[in-house]
């Protein structure tokens, strides 16, 4: 019994090790703290196994096994939440989606292991000369252990979608924390699968538990080590369960295992029965880290390339899978991101960095990454002040070597793409040139063993870059045409609405002034001019709205103090009713612009922010400045947006989320900055808060 104790008091100390390091982190998030949960529930099961193992008496040994229940039904929400918000882009959405079933698992557990505790094991418990004991399960026991095998498999699919969707250094970064909970899940699989099996519950299968989660702690340990259990930004796909691998080898192995313990206890042999487990569960281990490995899949190419004689590359294979992997994407942000993946997966190189080029800014944004997530890659551009000379690459139609070049937009690009590994190999970049535009590059760096590349290397990639560019350029396209038309519609209903609203307006003047007639009643006579004076102003207010998008934008830009301009527009408003307002303004130069129209900009963000905060909240108004830039931030604590529109419909008339508008201020505001050759950034997460940021040049 000693070293079932020394493992199962260690694995207790490991996961509270665990999770004591997640929430002692700075930088917090949902799936974090979800795993913080699953290792602080694994550790008081780990201790309820402990004292199941010092129980001297049948009575000690079912109330501690009890206890153990009781915790492992708290953890299948847990491991789902986890499994649904780690290291993904869109985990809202899949939130969304998986509600019911998060609900489920949290109430389903505790519902059979607090209401029907009584039937969760029996008093049937027998031991053998060696202290071996089995304890019988009650109706309400074998169906927990069928919700728990089921939530397993559930999050071990979501766990292996996510790292299908990895490519790169991203999956470099995961690819231990996910082993490692893989075992954790499937050790329990093993255990929940035998308990429904033989009706019960014994020290073999416990045996088989604490040296699995030994394992699994162990990778996960590694991980933190490793890459300190970063997160990346990943976008799986939601139909993941009609091609996912665990669905397949899950069943397989519950029908093996079902079968062999069957014949085992037939042939008097189930007493091994857990050891050959055990040696079953490291073989798996293993064969997951050789198919996980980047290193070995190379190995095998170059060596099939080798001594079978044939290309490095089927450049007939890699045309077809990128043609028909990128054909329906209909937006920049999915190309970027597919087009990573796929130079990722057919190069084995671990970095690749998709930057597109703004021709009306002049600089380069961020695509897609499988090694920087967008905040840092955002941030690594706005700390580079020359990144403008990398626009060179507009004249360059080959493969460039990095590390061979000195040029200065070489450097410039350098300090874009950090090497992660030492021994990464040369960096490669690649313009993205299609119809005589430059749209992008695409930047290699850290080559699985760090092998350079070769002539065969570089015409594929020249032909890959060719692909990627002349998809861009449709897309490109695309969007100026949706816009033109986007817009002519807008005029043309503009103008309509401008009609009819003018007609209505005269009509309300005309109620005003017959109004008085009706003065005998005060009541009346007083609600119906506020009312009415109320509707006047805001269909005044539509027009002119409406009337500045129709007619265009024109703006008479002086010497401005924007601090100033900002003191009066705080001062100015009304008082809102439960909402804090900061002012942190810091000394900034006189700023070229239209005080009138900027004003308008302001305005209209601080009673966006207002109506997402609610009734209680928090929205702070900053200046700045930074890389010849003014910014004026304004951040609230409000709701928040959700991704999809951020991305799709923030800027676009007519496209709102409040039920009273009309769409139409954050497209107007937008067209207000980029007059003044700026720009409007936002950032958000929902149920946090949304920061919106107007940067204006600081020169003339």
């Amino acid at each position: 019994m000693d070293w079932q104790l020394v493992i199962a008091f260690g694995n207790a100390v490991a996961a509270g090790s665990i999770a004591a390091a997640l929430l002692l982190r700075e930088l917090r998030s949902l799936a974090r703290n979800a795993l913080a949960v699953v290792m602080l529930g694994l550790a008081a099961e780990a201790v309820t196994d402990a004292f199941c193992l010092l129980a001297t008496g049948p009575d000690g040994l079912v109330f501690w096994k009890s206890a153990g229940l009781l915790v492992t039904a708290l953890l299948p929400s847990a491991w789902l939440l986890f499994s649904l918000t780690y290291s993904r882009g869109n985990a809202p959405e899949f939130l969304k989606r998986w509600r019911g079933v998060l609900i489920g698992t949290l109430a389903l557990p505790l519902v059979l292991s607090i209401l029907f505790a009584r039937s969760l094991l029996t008093k049937y418990v027998r031991a053998d000369a060696e202290g071996n004991w089995f304890i019988g399960l009650g109706l309400s026991g074998i169906a927990l252990q069928a919700i728990l095998l089921l939530s397993s498999a559930l999050v071990l699919m979501n766990l292996e979608r996510t790292f299908r969707t990895a490519t790169g250094t991203m999956r470099w970064r995961i690819k231990y924390l996910m082993l490692g909970c893989g075992i954790l899940l499937g050790a329990r699989i093993y255990t929940s699968s035998q308990s429904i099996l033989f009706s019960g519950t014994s020290l073999a299968f416990m045996q088989v538990k604490l040296v699995g989660d030994l394992v699994g702690y162990c990778l996960i340990g590694f991980s933190f080590l490793r890459s300190r259990l970063s997160e990346v930004d990943l976008y799986p796909s939601h139909t993941f369960l009609y091609r996912s691998l665990t669905a397949t080898l899950a069943g397989a192995y519950l029908l093996a295992v079902g079968v062999l313990a069957k014949i085992a206890v037939a042939f008097g042999g189930g007493r091994n029965l857990p050891i050959q487990a055990l040696i079953a569960l490291l073989a798996v281990v293993g064969l997951a880290v050789l198919l996980m490995s980047d290193r070995l899949r190379q190995h095998l190419r170059r060596a099939v390339s080798r001594h079978l004689r044939r290309p490095l590359h089927d450049y007939r294979s890699v045309w077809i899978l990128f043609a028909s992997r990128t054909a329906a994407l209909v937006t920049r942000e999915q190309l970027c991101r597919e087009a990573a993946k796929l130079t990722s997966e057919t190069f084995n190189v671990l970095s690749v960095t998709v930057f597109l080029f703004d021709d009306q800014k002049n600089q380069l944004l961020f695509g897609a990454s499988t090694s920087l997530p967008e905040t840092a890659a955002r941030q690594i551009l706005q700390s580079s002040t020359d990144v403008g000379s990398a626009f060179d690459l507009r004249f360059q139609t080959e493969p460039v070597d990095l590390d061979a070049s000195t040029a200065p937009w070489v450097i410039a690009l350098k300090r874009l793409n950090p090497d992660h590994f030492g021994k990464g190999g040369s960096r490669v970049c690649v313009p993205l040139v299609a119809s005589g535009q430059f749209l992008g590059l695409i930047t290699l760096t850290d080559r699985v063993s760090g092998i350079a590349f070769s002539t065969e290397d570089f015409d594929l990639l020249k032909c890959v870059a060719g692909q990627v560019a002349a998809s861009l350029l449709n897309i490109k396209l695309s969007d100026s045409l949706l816009r033109s038309k986007e817009l002519e519609a807008f005029q043309t209903m503009s103008t309509f609405f401008v009609h009819d609203l003018k007609n209505t307006a005269l009509m309300l003047s005309l109620m005003l002034q017959n109004l008085p007639v009706h003065f005998a009643n005060p009541d009346f006579r007083e609600d119906s001019l506020r009312s009415i004076a109320k509707t006047v102003d805001r269909i005044n207010d539509l027009i002119a709205k409406l009337s500045l998008l129709r007619q265009g934008l024109n703006i008479s830009p002086v010497d401005t103090d924007l601090n100033r301009m900002v003191s009066a527009v705080l001062s100015g408003l009304p008082v809102f009713s439960g909402v804090e307002m900061t002012e942190q303004l810091q000394p900034l130069p006189s700023i070229w612009m239209d005080p009138d129209q900027i004003q308008k900009v302001l305005i209209n963000l601080i009673l966006n922010a207002r109506d997402a905060v609610g009734p209680v909240g928090r929205i702070r108004v900053g200046t700045s400045r930074t890389n010849g830039w003014a910014v004026l931030e304004v951040s609230d604590n409000g709701c928040g947006i959700t991704p999809e529109f951020l991305r799709q419909s923030l800027f676009r008339p007519f496209q709102t989320t409040k039920k009273k508008g009309i769409g139409i201020g954050m497209y107007q505001s937008k067209m207000i900055v980029e007059a003044h050759s700026g720009r409007l950034e936002v950032e958000s997460v929902v149920g946090q808060g949304t920061t919106f940021r107007l940067l204006l040049p600081c020169v003339h």
